[in-house]
C-alpha cells in the first residue's frame, strides 16, 4: 500500500512538472504572438488555434479506431516505465519490439520504422503529463500542430513580404480538411506540425537571415534535426521528399553566385534527388527500385481488398513493374486532386470532400490562367519549383498506394497546405485575399498599428 501510494505521488509530481514546463513555454509564446499581431493577424491566430484545439478535443472526446488503438498501446508502454524503467528504454530504442496487449491475450510485434509504433511511443511520453488522459494528449498534439503551422505562416510573411500572407492563413489554418484531419491524436497532426515547422526554419535561414530572429547556433541545428527526425518517424515516404526539396533549395541558394537563380534552383533540387537515388539503395534495401515497386503493389492491393464495400478507385492495368507504376503516375496525381467527386457518395464526409475538391480545381484553374497571363505572383522561383516537385511527388505516392477515398482524403491533408500555398500566390488570388482580410481586419478591435501586408 505504501509503495502504491509513493508511486502515485511520484506520478502526480512528474505530471505537475511536465505541465508546468509546457505552460511556461506555451503561455509566453501565445502572449508574444498575440502582442506582435495587429489587424486581421489576431483574428487569424485566434481562429486557427480555436479550430485546431476545438476539433482535436471534440474528435477525441470518445476515442475511436486508430486513436483508440495507439492510445492503448501508449498506455502499455507508459506502464512499463513505472514497472521497469530499463525495459521502457529498450522498448523505445530497439529495432524490433514485442509488446503484450493490454489484455495480455496476444502480442504486438513492431519494427522501429513503424509509424504506428512511433506514434504510440510519443503518446507514452505524453502520458507522463496527462496521466493517461487521452483528451489532454489530444490537446498537446493539437497545440503542436497549430504552433508548427503558425510558425510557417509567419515565416512566409517575414521572408516574402511581397507575397499574399493570407495564402498561408488559408492553406495552413482555415482550409477545412487540413484542420479537421491534422489535429488531435493522429499521425497527420505530428506530420504536418513537424513538416511546417521544419519548412519555416529552413526558409527563415535561407531567405530572412538575421531578420528571422533565430540564431543558427548549436541549439538551432539540434531543434531542426529533431523536427526532421520526428517528421521521418511519422511517415518516412512523405517526409523524405520534403527533406529532399528543402535540401535542394539550400543547395540552389548556395549556387546562386555561380549560376542564374532559376538554373541554380533547378540544379540544386536535381542534384539532391540524384544523390538520393544513387546513395539511398546503398544505405537501405528499402530504397531500391524493386523494393519500392513491391511495396507499392503490396499496399495498393491490400487497400483495394479492404475497401471493397467502401468508396474507392482501382487501377485494373497496374502491374508490379516500374514502367507500369510510372505510366499510372498522371492518373494517380489526378485522383488525389479530384476524388471524391461532388455527388460520388451521399455520406456527409464524402459530400464535404467533393465540394472541397470543386473549390480546389477552381483555384488550380485560376492559378494556371494567371500563369499564362504572366500574373503568377512574386514567390521566388526556387521556392515555387521545390514545393511543386514536392507536391507532385507526394500526390503520386498517395494516389498510387491509397485507393480508399476516405484514407486518401486524410493522407492528403499534409499535402494540401503546400499545394494551396502555391495556388494562392497569383495576383488574382492575392487581390481577393487582400480584400477579404482587409474587411476582417476592419471588424477587429486592436491597438493602433500598421496592419501587415495581406
Amino acid at each position: 500500500m505504501i509503495n502504491e501510494l509513493a508511486l502515485l505521488l511520484i506520478k502526480l509530481a512528474v505530471a505537475v512538472g511536465v505541465n508546468a514546463l509546457f505552460l511556461l513555454w506555451l503561455l509566453p509564446w501565445v502572449a508574444r504572438q498575440w502582442g506582435e499581431a495587429t489587424g486581421w493577424w489576431r483574428g487569424a491566430f485566434a481562429l486557427g488555434m480555436g479550430l485546431r484545439l476545438g476539433t482535436g478535443l471534440a474528435k477525441h472526446w470518445h476515442l475511436k479506431l486508430d486513436a483508440n488503438y495507439m492510445s492503448s498501446v501508449g498506455d502499455v508502454v507508459t506502464e512499463q516505465l513505472w514497472l521497469d524503467p530499463w525495459n521502457f528504454v529498450q522498448m523505445l530504442t530497439q529495432s524490433v519490439t514485442v509488446l503484450p496487449n493490454v489484455t495480455g491475450k496476444y502480442l504486438f510485434v513492431y519494427q522501429s520504422s513503424s509509424n504506428t509504433w512511433n506514434m504510440a511511443k510519443i503518446l507514452s511520453l505524453l502520458n507522463l503529463g496527462s496521466l493517461g488522459c487521452a483528451q489532454v494528449n489530444a490537446l498537446y498534439l493539437s497545440v503542436f500542430a497549430f504552433v508548427g503551422c503558425w510558425v510557417l505562416v509567419r515565416a512566409l510573411a517575414t521572408c516574402f513580404p511581397g507575397t499574399p500572407a493570407g495564402a498561408g492563413v488559408v492553406a495552413l489554418l482555415v482550409w477545412p480538411s487540413v484542420w479537421f484531419w491534422a489535429t488531435g491524436i493522429s499521425k497527420e497532426a505530428v506530420l504536418l506540425g513537424s513538416g511546417a515547422w521544419l519548412t519555416a526554419r529552413v526558409l527563415a535561414w535561407l531567405y530572412a537571415g538575421k531578420a528571422a530572429g533565430s540564431a543558427r547556433g548549436g541549439g538551432w541545428w539540434a531543434g531542426t534535426a529533431a523536427l526532421a527526425v520526428l517528421h521521418v518517424a511519422m511517415r518516412y515516404f512523405f517526409a523524405l521528399p520534403l527533406l529532399a526539396v528543402l535540401a535542394g533549395l539550400a543547395v540552389g541558394r548556395g549556387l546562386e553566385g555561380l549560376l542564374p537563380r532559376r538554373w541554380a534552383a533547378v540544379l540544386g533540387v536535381v542534384a539532391v534527388f540524384g544523390a538520393g537515388v544513387w546513395i539511398g539503395p546503398e544505405i537501405s534495401v528499402a530504397f531500391r527500385l524493386n523494393k519500392f515497386v513491391y511495396q507499392v503493389i503490396k499496399v495498393y492491393s491490400f487497400d483495394v481488398v479492404q475497401s471493397a464495400d467502401r468508396p474507392h478507385f482501382e487501377y485494373p492495368n497496374l502491374r508490379p513493374t516500374a514502367s507500369s507504376i510510372a505510366a499510372h503516375a498522371p492518373q494517380a496525381v489526378a485522383n488525389v486532386l479530384t476524388q471524391p467527386w461532388p455527388g460520388q457518395s451521399r455520406q456527409p464526409l464524402y459530400l464535404a470532400a467533393g465540394l472541397e475538391n470543386a473549390v480546389l480545381l477552381l483555384l488550380l484553374a485560376l492559378a494556371v490562367w494567371a500563369l499564362v497571363r504572366g500574373r503568377g505572383g512574386h514567390l521566388p522561383f526556387g521556392v515555387v519549383f521545390a514545393l511543386s516537385v514536392f507536391c507532385l511527388l507526394l500526390a503520386f505516392l498517395i494516389g498510387i498506394t491509397t485507393p480508399n477515398l476516405g484514407s486518401l482524403h486524410r493522407y492528403r491533408s499534409t499535402l494540401l497546405p503546400f499545394l494551396l500555398l502555391l495556388l494562392l500566390q497569383n495576383d488574382y488570388a492575392a487581390k481577393g485575399l487582400r480584400r477579404l482580410l482587409a474587411r476582417v481586419g476592419s471588424l477587429i478591435q486592436t491597438r493602433p498599428g500598421r496592419t501587415p501586408n495581406a
